[in-house]
């Protein structure tokens, strides 16, 4: 954990805490919203076959970024996410989107 704690910028143990909940609340929540959002766009099992699952999981990769920052900002470890997404976003090649927030002066 002190490694983790080295690597994330953490300073103390509760805080460490802090963000293991917060990815935890994060991950079941787009996942139990999942199922709502691709079948309010029409996206179902019995139109895409095999295909649903995987195009399930692309479809619901920005609602998890945005679950994520919010879910922190509530929380109070906005900072700590919007580095955390940033940093997600360039190694994905998908920094410009980081930096158009940034140049909007959305986030800190």
């Amino acid at each position: 954990m002190k490694k983790l704690k080295e690597r994330w910028g953490i300073t103390s143990n509760f805080q460490l805490l802090i963000v293991f909940i917060v990815f935890a609340i994060t991950g079941s929540l787009s996942a139990y919203l999942s199922k709502p959002f691709t079948n309010s766009i029409g996206l179902t099992s019995e139109n895409l076959g095999y295909f649903y699952l995987p195009v399930r999981l692309v479809a619901i990769f920005p609602i998890y970024q945005v679950l994520l920052v919010a879910t922190g900002f509530v929380f109070g470890q906005f900072r700590f996410f919007w580095w955390f997404e940033k940093k997600m976003l360039r190694s994905m090649k998908l920094g410009f989107i980081a930096d158009w927030f940034e140049n909007k002066k959305i986030a800190p």
